[in-house]
C-alpha cells in the first residue's frame, strides 16, 4: 500500500470499487449530486460501500446538502466520512459534523494563494481540507472537471490539520503533484475515467501505481 493516502472518487460500479481495492487505494468516494455524471443514490452508495473492506474509508461527496439528505445517506452506516463540496460555511460544516457524528472534509476551491489562506477559517470545524481547482463562474459542477490549479501555491503549507490535493490529477502527473506539494492525500476522479462518469479499471490501477512509486 502507498505511503500516501489515495482516494478514488466518483465510483459507481462494483467493478471499479473492486479495482480501487485491488490497487491499494485507502479511500473511495461516492458522489450524491444530481447534476454530476457520477451521481448515485443512497441505496447504491450503501451497496457499493459494502463491497469494500472495513479498513477502507468510504466518503460521501455532497454539495450544500440539507439535513434530510444527509440523514438518508448516513442511515445505513456505510459511510465513514462526509465531503462537503459546495459553499458550506465553517459553522455549517461544524454543525454537520456534530449532528451526524462523522468526520467532515471540506473542499476548498483554489485559484490564488488567497483562497488557500482563507481555508484557515475551517480549522477546528472540519477534519480534513481538500484543495481543488476553482471551476469557472457559472459552471454546473463545483469539481470533477479535470481542472488543476497552480500547485506551487501549496509549497510550504503550514496549516495544522490533515489536507489533500485534488483537481486535474492523473497517472501522468501524480508524481509531479506529490513532488511539488508534498500532499499527504491524493484525490482523483476524472483523471481515471474513459468518459465523464465512466471509471476505467486500467486507469485506476495505473494511477495508484504511479502514486505508490512516489
Amino acid at each position: 500500500m502507498s505511503r500516501l493516502a489515495i482516494k478514488i472518487c466518483g465510483l459507481s460500479t462494483p467493478n471499479t470499487v473492486g479495482a480501487a481495492v485491488r490497487a491499494g487505494a485507502s479511500h473511495i468516494g461516492f458522489v450524491h449530486f444530481a447534476k454530476s455524471p457520477r451521481h448515485i443514490d443512497a441505496a447504491q452508495i450503501t451497496a457499493l460501500a459494502a463491497i469494500a473492506p472495513a479498513h477502507m474509508e468510504k466518503v460521501g461527496v455532497v454539495v450544500d446538502p440539507a439535513d434530510d439528505l444527509l440523514a438518508e445517506l448516513t442511515a445505513g452506516s456505510a459511510l465513514t466520512a462526509l465531503q462537503l463540496h459546495g459553499k458550506e460555511s465553517p459553522q455549517r460544516a461544524a454543525a454537520i459534523r456534530q449532528r451526524f457524528g462523522l468526520p467532515v472534509w471540506k473542499a476548498i476551491s483554489v485559484k490564488t494563494r488567497a483562497d488557500i489562506d482563507a481555508a484557515t477559517a475551517y480549522v477546528g470545524a472540519v477534519d480534513l481540507l481538500l484543495f481543488d481547482a476553482k471551476t469557472p463562474d457559472g459552471a454546473a459542477l463545483p469539481g470533477g472537471m479535470g481542472m488543476r490549479f497552480d500547485w506551487t501555491l501549496l509549497r510550504g503549507l503550514s496549516i495544522l490539520m490533515p489536507w489533500g490535493l485534488s483537481g486535474g490529477l492523473s497517472a501522468d502527473n501524480a508524481a509531479e503533484a506529490v513532488r511539488i506539494t508534498d500532499a499527504p492525500l491524493i484525490d482523483v476522479s476524472s483523471g481515471v475515467e474513459s468518459a465523464p462518469g465512466i471509471k476505467s479499471v486500467d486507469k485506476i490501477m495505473a494511477f495508484c501505481k504511479a502514486v505508490s512509486a512516489c
